[in-house]
């Protein structure tokens, strides 16, 4: 396979660029921080599923064991100025409507809560214009469903 002239150069800069960065010693990026769950549910719900929402924020799915009830919340990694946050849950089955919040917020979306003891529910999110959702999941057992990146 030949490779183009462009491809091999932009290799050997990245190559390069790789190796000057690990000379350096006084500055170093800050790697992502992940949000961590907030306890928005209320207590008695743990965390029984996440996602990340590329870099943005990770939606987190909880249940209650007491309740039947799932519960879905859409963390900002970074809060700060209100922008666009979005959380939904729904039963799989389609026997009801979803239940969502959305709106333009500093740190979160949610909590939205359905009842689903034992029964498949989608869930997701977004942070600005990077959503998530998962489809088919925690069948009353901890079935990781099948996630898409929009």
């Amino acid at each position: 396979m030949k490779r183009s002239p462009l491809l091999a150069g932009s290799t050997v800069l990245a190559l390069a660029g790789i190796a000057t960065m690990g000379l350096a010693t006084t500055a170093s990026a800050a790697p992502i921080r992940s949000a961590a769950y907030n306890g928005a549910c209320g207590s008695g719900y743990s965390v029984v599923n996440s996602v990340p929402v590329s870099g943005k924020g990770t939606v987190y799915l909880t249940y209650s064991a007491k309740t039947g009830k799932n519960c879905v919340v859409t963390i900002r990694n970074s809060p700060g100025k209100p922008v666009f946050v979005h959380a939904v849950l729904g039963p799989s089955d389609h026997s009801s409507a979803p239940v969502f919040d959305s709106g333009k917020y500093t740190a979160y979306a949610g909590p939205v809560y359905l009842a689903a003891k034992g029964r498949c529910v989608d869930w997701g999110g977004a942070v600005e214009a990077v959503s998530v959702s998962v489809t088919g999941s925690n069948c009353g057992r901890l079935t990781p469903g099948v996630v898409v990146r929009h």
